[in-house]
Parts: structure tokens; C-alpha cells; sequence
């Protein structure tokens, strides 16, 4: 099982502090540092989300330069935030920079707030799945169109005339890409289309089961190997040497915090170590524990000190295919 980072940097975080996270979380042996996409605060902590968000993908690259190992990428890059076309050559170019150690989280988008906030366009639920599925076929097209040929692409939403399809990204036929949520129909189908990596949030053992017995059963609608898509999860950490420690760091959730210690991975080292064996037993080979205050670099070391050893497996082992 691997064990990877991941931040909410718009609940308050800069740039540096994401940079001391990512390093922390490498030198650990953490296997990845990924980070959400969103601009405007949406959680239940203390706090005002000072100093302001920080665009995933520019905080990405400045890290694929200052790290050398950790593998880098966002839980979710929202579709409508960015053209695919210019989000094609952001993820490309961050990829080369890092030589080879990006990985795509694209979802819809849902937070509405934040579209308001910063006058981006919210269409319907609907309209910003079929988005998102335009830009899963189109971002993956232009990367695996061969050098000195051109990418044309017709859609509802975007249309793409003679791209040289440039630059390619390092990893072959690209990098990986990972699709989420907990839709019935059209996730497990983009999943099983386009995704190497199929990601359960916040999910309990039996909920996380469900989606993926139903996102494996897409695969083998689309005639695509079950056992080909990476199995994931992404839930809240809490852990602690004893119930005083753990009560401390689930305070940063709020209102939350009630609901987080019997549901999401709280507890001792053992008593997480045990549940996340539960999540293993379920199908998860991919666990990203949701660190909410990313000042407490202890937190890290303690999970890397007395769960990882337990649960990873060798953080240099080769990435799945991007596709099958």
C-alpha cells in the first residue's frame, strides 16, 4: 500500500509552507505530495485562509524543481478552471520539469462559491460533466499525438484545429490520470475510459467497496482489464500517540471533529495502521492522508515513523501505465 500526502493549501497556506511539507513528506518516504485545487476556503477549521490560495499547478512546478524523488499532483484539478488545451501544456511542461513524476487528478468542480468569488463560469452539473469528459479526451489526445503530426478535435465545448500537440510530457504514453467521486453512471465510465487511478473520498470501508466494484464492473463494460485501474482513497488523518494527541490534532477540523474520530483514519499508530489494513482488504493500493494543518511536520514524522513502515511498499517501484 502507498502512502501519500495531501493538503488543502486554501484552508491557509503559502507556497513555502507547502515546499516544507513536500520535502518533509520525501524525505519520510512518503510516496507523493498532491494538493487540492480550489481558490476560496471551504472547511469547518479555525481559521480565515489567510495569506490566499495558491494556484495548484504554479505551486506544482516551483516543487518539481525543489524536490528530486516525491511524485506530484492534485486531487482534483477542477475542469473549469482552466482550457484544456492550456491545461494540456501546464501538465506537460510541470511533468518535464519534474522529470517525470506528475500525476493528473481532473474532476467537474463543485465548489460554487469560489466560481463566484473569482468570476468563473458554473454551469450546470450536467454541462460540467460533459466539460469534463471533452477535456479527458482532449488532454490525453494531445499527448499522445506523435511528434511532427497534428491533433484535430470537434466537441460541444472546446474545438481544437492542427495542434502540434506540444510539449510532450515525460512519462510515456503520459501521465497518469486520476478520476473520482462517487457518481453511479458517468464517473465509473470516465474512470474506465481514461483513468489509470479510480479515487474513493472520505469514504468508509464498505462505501469504498461499493464504488469500486462498480467502477470495475465499467472496466469490464468497456472491455478494459479490472485489475489495470489503480485503486485509491483519500481521507483525513489524526493520528496521535495517545487519545490527548489525536483529540489535538482532530481540533483543526471544527465542527467536523466528532465526526472525523470515529470515521476517518484517527486514531494511535496501531489503530490506524488497523483500519487502513481494513481499506487495503477492500482494494485500496493508494491511500492520500488528508493533513489539514501542514505546520505540524511531527504529525508526518510520527505516520512515517510507526504506520508506514507497516503498509508501504517500495516508494520506487515502477507508476502504473497511464492507461491500460
Amino acid at each position: 500500500m502507498l502512502l501519500r500526502v495531501f493538503t488543502e493549501p486554501q484552508e491557509g497556506a503559502s507556497y513555502d509552507d507547502q515546499l516544507a511539507l513536500a520535502r518533509q513528506a520525501e524525505e519520510c518516504g512518503f510516496d507523493a505530495f498532491f494538493r487540492s485545487d480550489h481558490f476560496l476556503r471551504n472547511g469547518n477549521g479555525p481559521g480565515d485562509g489567510l495569506p490566499g490560495p495558491t494556484d495548484s499547478w504554479i505551486t506544482l512546478a516551483g516543487l518539481a524543481r525543489e524536490t528530486s524523488r516525491i511524485r506530484l499532483g492534485t486531487l482534483m484539478t477542477s475542469a473549469t478552471f482552466r482550457n484544456p488545451g492550456v491545461l494540456a501544456v501546464t501538465v506537460a511542461q510541470v511533468d518535464r520539469m519534474s522529470g517525470g513524476r506528475v500525476e493528473l487528478g481532473l474532476g467537474a468542480g463543485w465548489h460554487e462559491p469560489e466560481h463566484l468569488a473569482y468570476g468563473i463560469d458554473f454551469p450546470d452539473t450536467g454541462t460540467r460533466f460533459d466539460r469534463l469528459e471533452e477535456q479527458l479526451e482532449l488532454i490525453t489526445g494531445l499527448w499522445t499525438t506523435p511528434v511532427h503530426e497534428h491533433y484535430n478535435f470537434a466537441g460541444e465545448h472546446y474545438t481544437v484545429v492542427d495542434s502540434p500537440g506540444l510539449p510532450k510530457p515525460v512519462q510515456a504514453p503520459h501521465p497518469p490520470v486520476i478520476v473520482g467521486g462517487s457518481g453511479r453512471r458517468r464517473t465509473p465510465a470516465l474512470a474506465a475510459r481514461y483513468a489509470a487511478e479510480f479515487n474513493a473520498a472520505f469514504t468508509s470501508v464498505e462505501e469504498t467497496a461499493e464504488l469500486f466494484a462498480r467502477v470495475r464492473n465499467a472496466c469490464t463494460t468497456a472491455d478494459r482489464e479490472p485489475d489495470s485501474l489503480r485503486l485509491s482513497l483519500a481521507h483525513a488523518v489524526a493520528v496521535g500517540k495517545d487519545d490527548a494527541q489525536v483529540r489535538r490534532r482532530l481540533e483543526i477540523f471544527g465542527a467536523d471533529a466528532p465526526w472525523m474520530r470515529d470515521n476517518a483514519l484517527a486514531g494511535t499508530p496501531a489503530e490506524v495502521a488497523d483500519k487502513l489494513a481494513r481499506y487495503r482488504e477492500a482494494g485500496v493500493s493508494t491511500v492520500y492522508l488528508q493533513f489539514r494543518d501542514m505546520a505540524d511536520l511531527d504529525h508526518l514524522d510520527l505516520i512515517a515513523a510507526e504506520v508506514l513502515p507497516h503498509l508501504v511498499r517500495r516508494a520506487d517501484a515502477p507508476a502504473p501505465p497511464a492507461l491500460r
